[in-house]
């Protein structure tokens, strides 16, 4: 019998993994990646651009959390399509100096090998996130 490409348990480590960023733990929210992971947020996103390796996702995460004032990244559905998983994120952040709330929907899409991910592409699209990962698109 075949083992599924992304177990229950990188599943649990990821959904704990933004649990930790939304309380500021973000040491723990590294844990479920490879220590050479790239890490790709979109230019029209706040620090957008790549970054290498877990430092340099440690670098873009305390940056993410130093301009909140408050607010949480939350994963509402988990998509799993082969060696990639498609975690749906529903935002809702206020910034620093300022008292209007943003709220988004947003999707980051990791690719996992050896129960680590070793990629992480985050997408402005839902849709496009899961088209890209070769997952069932919602309707």
């Amino acid at each position: 019998m075949e083992q599924p490409q992304v177990s229950d348990q990188f599943i649990a480590e990821l959904r704990e993994a933004y649990a930790a960023f939304n309380r500021g733990d973000i040491n723990s929210a590294l844990k479920p990646f490879d220590s050479r992971i790239e890490w790709s947020e979109p230019a029209e996103f706040l620090g957008g651009g790549t970054y290498h390796g877990v430092a340099g996702v440690k670098r873009y995460l305390t940056q993410s959390k130093a301009g909140i004032a408050e607010g949480t990244s939350e994963p509402e559905q988990f998509v799993i399509s082969g060696n990639r998983v498609v975690v749906l994120v529903h935002v809702r952040v206020r910034r620093k100096g300022s008292d209007a709330w943003h709220e988004v929907r947003i999707a980051d899409v990791y690719t996992v090998k050896d129960s680590k991910a070793v990629q992480m592409r985050a997408f402005a699209d839902q849709q496009e996130a899961l088209k890209w990962a070769g997952a069932k698109t919602r309707d």
